[in-house]
């Protein structure tokens, strides 16, 4: 058990009547980073423990998402911490390129003023003086929340540092011919101007058009299908599969191209499908990546029919034209033509989205930068493969693999100013040169480097090693990487985890950069929707903290929190852990009251009473499983476990038992008050991870310690006592069963019965003050007549339940209750005893009947024992 002789406790510890969540965060909060709880030390002896934040964007504010996750991570760093590690949760945020430069264009635009206007060196100060003036109101909210993160150690991902390391490994990949520079087929954004990577791309089933098309003349012709038929105008060729019979004698020919001058080749390629639609295929290389494929095996030209904003640029009637509006004009002329075959409305189709301003992505022939990920994949995936890194729950590997071996090369380069703009020169005769970041660029006329910035993903993808000081062998990067796990949210993965992986094992010598990789689900509403503006679900974590407080909301978030599932979340949940709170507050003042100390060391075995053994020895076993539900980070079964243990075991059952001992004063008054003390003590430090807030509060007061943030984690004491728990488990019963009946008698709860205890020679006897209290039963009396009978777990107890119920009517009521009980039973067994049903009937179907069976015998015993108890007429 825990040593406390040392513990300084307040002479006579107070506290408010009621917790007023509100008066108390704000103020411990601040008091724990001025004390620099939360801070780490690279030269400190103790094991170090790293966790990195996910960097949210600097444009962000706190949502439940964020709020969940925290919560999580917080809850591990604490507790790591009260074990004696060096613990080290990274903050930080991300600059968030594409977000953040919207955000001061539309700022600009209010003005009348575009980031042009003021030409890319002005613009990108603009940026700087919104994320200094504006940014990063997220780092308040996690305050609110009770992040203990180290704020000294606050990394931007465009900051001086960060920037180097980015610079760094550019030039480093490039050398060892990782990244280059090609012209390919991107996603592209039409709205934000700039390519994304295919993570980027949102797909949602849409309502669009699919429109056969007649190519070519008589015996020459074919049908071509198209959900894009603006993109014929880009068309270079038609492909039909080698062995397709029908197109055979097209294979090599050249057929006129609709609405166009042009006349286009008929190829054959194995990519095509010839069971899907007509077997033939229009190739658009300049506008689908499969066609980009296919042109490529057949040296087909590229022709480009749209500019960066999705307006047609082919000359003729379609030039300046919107593409959808040039899909709807190119059909009309088609269908003028008597070219059109077939037209499909709505279909339903997959369509890409911006992930950002959820435009309709388009896919465009463009020069780009791109890292070759293929060496790096194959060492992400071999790196869980061989354990070096453990995915929980281990059922999501096949989703990390899935990923990481079929990734494609991936593109870097973002048509934006705000970033880290690619350093790479370019000269007058067609140079190109990678600067690192302590070479000097190269100079003269001609010379200049490339306009584009990189992906926010490449700087995210170096958190783990770039926020420690790296390029540098700092004591930050040697003491703390690699992390000692990675809390994320299964649907970041791809994004971050897989990009992480890469750059860890590429950057530092093959260490991974993280040893565990603990996936969640996604926060949803109560009903399991997920919650959207839109759907007019969306809650603003801010609002529960401010009502209910932030341990309220915490608690909810991670009672919640089993591996890789999604979390649903209703407000009545948080006002249930608001209760939970409180009743850790009120059983606390309690406890003080009745003068529960930490002071010296745990009275003797001898000296404790069945009770406080019982609470003692469920204390330990407690103990262990929390620890154990944390090492497998399952956080819900961590909180539903404290939260039975405390609520139900240490308020509900221990305090009401203990109550008689502590009106009867004297030793075993002070023996109890000393355990209930311990007992506080440890269960307020193994809540304190989640709950932080009302448990230092608590604690604080009651230990007169000074902070639990920095108390020790708690041990198992070993003390185990199975008779203690078996005999308190039947006082119990004992207890339950009374209950039951006096409420199927309609009893109030506070109303007292006179009642005689059978429980002479019984493990109950030193329990019956504590048994008449709770059940408020009074002394039997002169007059006493034993109208109702119990037997309860080898007791008997007599109550006189005289001119307290009317009999007849409950004996009808208990009557009619049993046929219904018998009719039920019945039922049962003839389905149970029918051969044929049994033979087809599925098993949970049988299961759920022996069920209804079992309850049936359960009434019919309970119900018997009822009639019998009840008075004569």
């Amino acid at each position: 058990m825990t040593d406390n002789t040392q513990h300084q406790q307040a002479a006579t510890p107070e506290l408010p009547t009621q917790y007023v969540p509100a008066d108390v965060e704000g103020k411990l909060y601040e008091r724990w980073v001025e004390r620099g709880y939360f801070e780490a030390d690279e030269h400190s002896e103790k094991p170090p423990y790293t966790i990195v934040i996910p960097p949210p964007n600097v444009t962000g504010s706190l949502h439940l998402g964020h709020a969940f996750e925290h919560t999580l991570i917080d809850a591990l760093t604490r507790r790591k911490r009260m074990q004696g590690y060096e613990t080290l949760w990274q903050p930080g945020m991300d600059h968030a390129g594409i977000a953040t430069q919207n955000v001061v264009e539309r700022e600009l635009a209010k003005e009348g003023k575009s980031r042009h206007d003021l030409g890319r060196e002005a613009f990108i100060e603009r940026v700087w003086k919104w994320k200094n003036e504006s940014g990063g109101q997220i780092s308040g909210q996690m305050r609110r929340l009770g992040d203990g993160v180290a704020w000294s150690r606050e990394r931007f991902t465009m900051d001086d540092g960060l920037s180097r390391a980015v610079q760094t490994v550019f030039k480093k990949m490039y050398e060892d011919e990782l990244i280059y520079r090609a012209e390919r087929i991107i996603n592209w954004c039409p709205r934000c101007l700039t390519a994304i990577s295919d993570i980027e791309v949102e797909y949602s089933d849409d309502d669009g058009e699919l429109v056969s098309m007649k190519y070519g003349e008589g015996e020459d012709s074919l049908v071509v299908a198209t959900t894009r038929a603006e993109t014929m105008l880009g068309d270079t060729a038609v492909a039909v599969h080698p062995d397709d019979e029908r197109y055979r004698h097209l294979v090599g020919k050249r057929i006129k191209l609709p609405l166009t001058d042009r006349t286009i080749p008929v190829v054959a390629d194995t990519h095509v499908d010839p069971e899907f639609g007509t077997g033939a295929v229009k190739v658009t290389p300049a506008h689908d990546p499969n066609d980009f494929e296919i042109g490529r095996r057949h040296d087909l030209p590229s022709l480009t029919v749209m500019d960066e904003r999705a307006v047609i640029t082919v000359p003729g009637p379609f030039e300046g034209l919107d593409r959808l509006e040039a899909r709807s004009a190119i059909v009309a002329a088609l269908r003028a033509e008597g070219r059109i075959v077939a037209e499909k409305r709505p279909y339903v189709h997959s369509v890409g989205h911006c992930s950002r301003c959820k435009t309709t992505v388009e896919p465009r022939l463009s020069m780009q930068w791109w890292v070759k990920v293929g060496p790096l994949a194959q060492a992400a995936g071999d790196a869980v493969r061989d354990g070096q890194v453990k995915i929980h729950p281990q059922e999501m590997e096949k989703r990390y693999f899935d990923w990481v071996d079929d990734l494609r090369d991936w593109c870097i380069s973002r048509q934006l100013w705000w970033g880290h703009r690619i350093p790479i020169w370019y000269g007058p005769e067609g140079e190109i040169v990678c600067v690192g970041p302590d070479e000097e660029p190269p100079s003269g006329e001609g010379w200049h480097q490339e306009t584009d910035v990189l992906d926010t993903w490449f700087s995210s993808g170096l958190w783990p090693f770039s926020t420690l000081g790296w390029p540098e062998r700092t004591d930050s990067l040697a003491k703390f990487y690699p992390n000692s796990v990675l809390v994320t949210g299964y649907d970041i993965l791809f994004f971050w985890v897989a990009r992480m992986m890469m750059f860890g094992l590429y950057a530092m010598d093959g260490t991974p950069p993280f040893h565990t990789i603990a996936l969640h689900g996604m926060v949803r509403d109560q009903f399991g929707k997920k919650m959207s503006k839109s759907f007019g679900n969306a809650v603003n974590p801010l609002d529960w903290m401010d009502a209910y407080g932030s341990d309220a909301l915490r608690f909810t978030l991670a009672r919640g929190a089993n591996p890789g599932v999604d979390v649903p979340i209703g407000e009545d949940w948080v006002q249930g852990s608001r209760n939970f709170a409180n009743k850790i507050w009120n059983a606390t003042r309690f406890a003080l009251m009745n003068g529960a100390t930490v002071e010296g060391g745990l009275p003797a075995p001898e000296e404790l009473s069945a009770t406080d053994r019982w609470i003692l020895s469920r204390l330990d076993t407690v103990v262990a499983e929390v620890d154990a539900y944390y090492e497998d980070y399952q956080f819900a079964k961590v909180s539903d476990a404290l939260f039975h243990f405390a609520w139900d075991e240490v308020f509900d059952w221990y305090v009401e038992l203990s109550k008689t001992t502590f009106m009867g004063g004297g030793r075993p008054a002070e023996v109890s008050a000393r355990v209930l003390g311990e007992v506080l003590d440890t269960t307020l430090r193994l809540l304190h991870p989640v709950m932080p807030f009302v448990t230092e509060t608590l604690w604080t007061t009651l230990t007169g310690q000074e902070s639990l943030v920095i108390a020790d984690w708690p041990a198992g004491s070993g003390f185990r006592d199975k008779a203690a728990e078996a005999e308190i488990e039947q006082v119990q019963q004992v207890i339950t069963e009374v209950r039951r009946f006096r409420s199927d008698q309609g009893l109030q709860p506070g109303q007292k019965v006179p009642a005689r205890l059978g429980l002479e020679g019984t493990a109950f006897a030193p329990h019956e003050a504590a048994i008449r209290q709770l059940l408020r039963l009074t002394p039997e009396g002169d007059a006493f007549q034993a109208t109702a009978s119990l037997p309860v777990s080898g007791a008997t107890v007599a109550l006189d339940l005289s001119g307290t119920i009317d009999v007849e009517a409950e004996r009808k009521r208990l009557t009619k209750d049993l046929a219904n009980a018998e009719k039920e039973k019945a039922a049962a067994e003839g389905k149970l005893g029918n051969e044929a049903f049994l033979a087809k009937a599925p098993d949970k179907v049988v299961d759920k009947i022996r069920g209804r069976l079992a309850k049936a015998e359960a009434d019919i015993e309970r119900i018997t024992a009822q009639l019998a108890a009840l008075p004569a007429a």
